[in-house]
């Protein structure tokens, strides 16, 4: 995936509030292409591995118990730059901060249920997307 992948999910709140097709247009017409994409729920546990490197913070709980609240959608996108170009498009972690337009300005709730994932390097990026999809799901 370097340089060129990266991986989001859109978070259980905005599954929840009929969001899916709306982030996907967005994301889309922002010139990424979906390489993999699926619907799923986490259990506590594996949401816990997926954000183990958040495991002695204090609101892993919290943040373990909200991702396995309901569906979510990963999704593998492409696009040069698509790191940066896919962080600007969703916004600051608080929607309140975040730039009108963005994907979190329209449709997350709160810090904390703030509608979309997205990776924050390359390595990350790779990891995460290996933790939903297998290569063969990788166009």
């Amino acid at each position: 995936m370097a340089g060129n992948r990266t991986f989001t999910m859109i978070k259980p709140d905005a599954v929840a509030a009929n969001n899916i097709g709306a982030i996907t247009k967005m994301i889309e017409e922002a010139g990424f292409r979906i390489v993999a994409m699926k619907m799923t729920k986490l259990s506590s546990e594996r949401a816990g591995q997926f954000y183990a490197v958040h495991k002695e913070r204090p609101f892993y709980n919290d943040l373990c118990n909200y991702m396995s609240s309901g569906h979510i959608v990963a999704m593998i996108l492409e696009k040069d730059n698509a790191i940066a170009d896919f962080r600007k498009l969703i916004g600051a972690t608080n929607p309140a901060d975040a730039e009108e337009g963005t994907i979190r300005k329209l449709y997350a709730k709160s810090i904390e249920a703030n509608a979309v994932h997205g990776s924050d390097s390359d390595e990350n990026a790779q990891i995460e997307g290996s933790f939903f999809f297998a290569d063969i799901e990788k166009f």
